[in-house]
């Protein structure tokens, strides 16, 4: 067994903000300093002579020990992330190192670990995830800071709404927020794909039917419309419904009315109807195959929605939400992408918007088995450089899109920020002048 620190050494490690303890090749802890005592709660006493995962009780105790990592094979750990739960149950996120730890005559005699406590810098993250976040949504651009100054007050009205959006924009996730944000919050929110029923069964779906209306028609159905009573009805891909189911929305949106299939009752409904679709309807009627009228009574309030390749500023906050969201899904601790990866993520143009940059990175997290998304782990089309014809974002632009995230992440501090990119801060300076950064 090693021998516990005494005396100036002990003086010396008591000093260190971090916490460290050491091991003995039992997994005992040896040695056990200040810093560690206030992180977990634990006294020096209790804690030696103890093996450490009684001790820390960490998410990664059982089967991804860092430090047994390094005692099995010889490598230091650096930076690797968990959470251990203190004497009082509190989940504290922590960031470690590990090294081996040696005798006099080079032996190995056990291990050493140090250990951050993250949870300041962790409050902080979320507090500036909850600038820019709402929902599900995320971005930080121009026009998402807008369309969140706007989603407050659309919330707060009674007013018939459309969103307009290219597939994958998020669409329902706005609809979502509409909701929540609203008075009707509590009652629920009932979602229709106008798109992917034929007129007979989506007549049928929206408005319900009566026992008796047809062959297979054995008891009373409630539709969509009466089951989000008092809510929200959310009719996806309206843009796709036919003249004949025109016609019964603009009654129901008119006289806020309903007729279940084989009733001779109008049946009052009291919901909030918010509608979208990925088609340009205003072009739609112009064309003569959608209803004029019933566009006015959607397009009551509109919401345009970006598409990603308007955004770009934001797919560093997507990628890193998105990582977070695999990370929790699959019980994985990946850290992010590599600085190549998101190169090719920025300059990519996204057909399908944050749709497709989900399917990208949920096939990545399948792919990588280390701790970073690489290019390898991309879709091949991804992979290669871009074409001659093409127009990749240039180094002036994505500098300025890097630089603005590191100002954002450290909430303006260009010491910091200076610090984190590795370059001095009146380079930073000079640099956020020659790009127009303003912060």
């Amino acid at each position: 067994m090693s021998r516990q620190p005494e005396g100036r050494e002990q003086t010396i490690l008591d000093s260190i903000n971090e916490g460290v303890f050491t091991v003995d090749l039992e997994w005992r802890i040896t040695g056990f300093n200040r810093a560690a005592e206030e992180i977990t709660q634990v006294p020096r006493e209790e804690a030696l002579g103890q093996r450490c995962s009684d001790v820390f009780r960490a998410n990664i105790c059982e089967n991804a020990c860092a430090l047994r990592r390094t005692m099995s094979n010889r490598k230091p750990v650096l930076n690797a992330t968990a959470h251990i739960v203190s004497r009082s149950g509190e989940s504290i996120p922590i960031r470690i190192s590990t090294a081996l730890l040696r005798d006099n005559d080079g032996e190995v005699i056990g291990g050493v670990e140090t250990f951050q406590d993250l949870s300041s810098i962790e409050q902080l993250q979320k507090e500036l995830k909850a600038r820019y976040t709402f929902e599900d949504i995320v971005g930080y651009s121009a026009p998402m800071k807008k369309l969140f100054e706007l989603l407050p007050q659309i919330a707060a009205s009674t007013s018939t709404v459309l969103i307009e959006g290219a597939s994958g924009t998020g669409k329902e996730l706005f609809a979502r927020a509409i909701h929540h944000l609203s008075p009707r919050r509590s009652k629920p929110f009932v979602t229709v794909n106008c798109g992917a029923l034929p007129d007979t069964l989506l007549e049928s779906e929206l408005f319900g039917h009566k026992a008796g209306a047809f062959t297979d028609a054995r008891r009373d159905k409630p539709g969509r419309f009466a089951l989000a009573s008092g809510g929200t009805i959310f009719l996806d891909e309206i843009g796709d419904v036919s003249p004949a189911m025109q016609v019964r929305l603009l009654r129901v949106l008119q006289e806020r009315t309903i007729e279940p299939l084989g009733s001779v009752e109008p049946m009052k409904v009291d919901v909030r109807v918010v509608a979208a679709t990925h088609r340009d309807l205003g072009q739609l009627v112009r064309d003569g195959v959608f209803r004029e009228d019933l566009y006015y009574r959607v397009h009551v309030v509109s919401l345009r929605l970006p598409s990603l390749s308007q955004r770009r500023e934001d797919i560093p906050l997507l990628v890193e939400h998105l990582v977070g969201k695999f990370n929790r899904i699959q019980g994985r601790e990946i850290e992010g992408v590599s600085e190549e990866v998101m190169a090719r993520l920025m300059e990519y143009e996204y057909p399908g918007n944050v749709r497709e940059l989900e399917n990208i990175l949920e096939q990545a997290f399948v792919l990588c088995r280390g701790r970073m998304i690489e290019l390898h782990h991309l879709p091949a089309e991804l992979r290669p450089a871009p074409p001659d014809g093409g127009n990749p974002m240039s180094l002036k632009a994505m500098e300025k899109l890097m630089i603005s995230a590191a100002l954002r992440r450290h909430r303006g501090s260009r010491r910091r920020t200076a610090a984190q990119l590795g370059i001095d801060p009146s380079t930073l300076y000079r640099k956020m002048k020659a790009l127009k950064i303003e912060y």
